[in-house]
């Protein structure tokens, strides 16, 4: 089901398996490329079957965070694909490796790990685990990708940012759009009751939130789309329920 659609790029959305996980298509109108974010349980055969049916080449798989209901199909998706990228926040990588939940998680390796070590900063981890390079933007064909942290609901918990290089105001609430996986919903925020979770670092991640100054779409990793500005109307709500 198409949600997002600009002069630039749309978006394509489909819920998958038993938590009915949001898995996202991105697609650039012009070049007939595309972002896969978070592909849940069963999620391969509609990314492959909507890619091909676009005739759009995937530049990388994102994962919001390290859950398995959100990181299911990396592995199927990554062999299907040979050498695109797989980004998963630096905090959570162990998940896609360790099966953490005991829910025979085919296993995946991500060659790209960006997570917050410090605030605001994101790290891309190279091959030489002590060369640590701060950015804040990554870019895939004419993508402007921004992962921001809020750990809460797991360690390296982010939302992922995408806007279009060629956008005349990229500022623009039309023109960006965000991935928030499971730290907001729709009038609700992430659990922050399961291993690895923290209410002090989820209470800590709201109000981080409450200081983003730009009002964008949001499309939760679960349930159905909403805005910056009107969660950021919620979060008084949510603050001392931690």
């Amino acid at each position: 089901m198409q949600v997002f659609d600009n002069e630039f790029f749309n978006v394509l959305c489909e819920p998958f398996g038993e938590y009915q996980t949001n898995c996202y298509l991105v697609f650039d109108k012009n070049k007939k490329e595309a972002l896969i974010i978070d592909p849940g349980i069963g999620a391969s055969t509609w990314v492959i079957d909507s890619l091909q049916n676009a005739n759009a080449i995937p530049l990388a798989i994102l994962n919001t965070h390290g859950h398995f209901d959100h990181v299911w199909s990396n592995a199927e998706l990554s062999k299907h694909f040979t050498d695109i990228p797989l980004l998963c926040p630096y905090e959570d990588a162990f998940m896609l490796v360790q099966d953490c939940f005991s829910t025979g998680l085919p296993n995946s390796t991500p060659t790209l790990l960006v997570g917050a070590k410090e605030k605001d900063e994101i790290c891309e981890k190279t091959s030489n685990t002590n060369n640590l390079e701060r950015k804040n933007d990554f870019a895939y064909g004419d993508f402007i990708i921004t992962f921001i942290c809020y750990p809460g609901h797991t360690p390296g918990c982010s939302v992922v940012i995408v806007s279009h290089k060629n956008s005349k105001s990229a500022q623009s609430k039309e023109n960006k759009v965000m991935f928030s996986g499971d730290f907001i919903f729709h009038r609700s925020i992430g659990r922050s009751d399961f291993p690895y979770s923290s209410n002090s670092a989820m209470k800590a991640s709201l109000e981080k939130f409450l200081n983003l100054q730009e009002d964008m779409l949001v499309f939760p990793g679960h349930g159905n789309s909403t805005s910056v500005l009107q969660e950021q109307n919620n979060i008084p709500f949510w603050l001392p329920r931690l």
